[in-house]
């Protein structure tokens, strides 16, 4: 089994939606559609992928605002995730999108909500779900350890971490469950984020000048 990734940048805040899939069964998975459904659909379509769900990590508008839209798309598919924790924010994104220049996004109702300790399947391959707040109080990451791939929203990036400036963000909620909960996990595991380019638990705990071994 092989899994194959695009990364679909959307939004005006151009966040990373990925789209995995196994390119010999075709099954796959929409991580974090914020938006641009249609753009999304198309490229769905170009890569022929067979979409079992819509993830998402977090509440936040970027990351979440076209999956309504996205899930009539494609037919219906189930939208999966984040923690009940971010209700509130997925209740409110008819509100905010207008602050993010992002006029067409939908109140989203997940077919069903995560918790830490499940399993989702992605491309033919358990995921664990792992929750991460600190950046939202709902946030999850997916981690498949043995394949050493991570999909980590917006709780890590290259060089640096999640916001935490929101009323409800916690700052040393996410350096905890960086250092606690996702580096442990192996140095040699690759991760996706929501912006930017990727990077490794290794290095960011070698170098991540908040979360990394040499922070505060």
């Amino acid at each position: 089994m092989s899994l194959k990734a695009a990364i679909i940048p959307v939004t005006p805040l151009q966040q990373n939606c990925a789209l995995l899939w196994d390119s010999e069964t075709m099954e796959g998975a929409v991580i974090d559609p914020g938006g641009d459904a249609e753009w999304i659909a198309e490229r769905v379509a170009e890569h022929q992928v067979k979409v079992a769900h819509i993830l998402l990590t977090h509440g936040h508008i970027d990351h979440a605002s076209g999956a309504s839209l996205l899930k009539r798309l494609l037919g219906g598919v189930p939208i999966v995730g984040p923690g009940i924790e971010d209700k509130f924010l997925l209740d409110d994104l008819p509100n905010s999108g207008p602050r993010f220049g992002i006029l067409d996004a939908e109140a989203v109702t997940p077919d069903r909500w995560l918790t830490d300790g499940e399993t989702v399947t992605i491309a033919g391959r358990p995921f664990a779900v792992i929750h991460c707040p600190g950046h939202t109080p709902g946030h999850m990451v997916f981690v498949d350890a043995p394949g050493k791939v991570a999909i980590v929203g917006d709780v890590l990036f290259r060089g640096s971490v999640g916001r935490t400036d929101f009323p409800y963000g916690d700052g040393r909620a996410l350096v905890t469950a960086i250092r606690t909960r996702l580096f442990p996990l192996g140095d040699d595991i690759a991760f996706l984020c929501g912006h930017g380019p990727g990077s490794s638990f290794g290095i960011e705990r070698r170098t991540n000048p908040y979360a990394g071994d040499g922070a505060a």
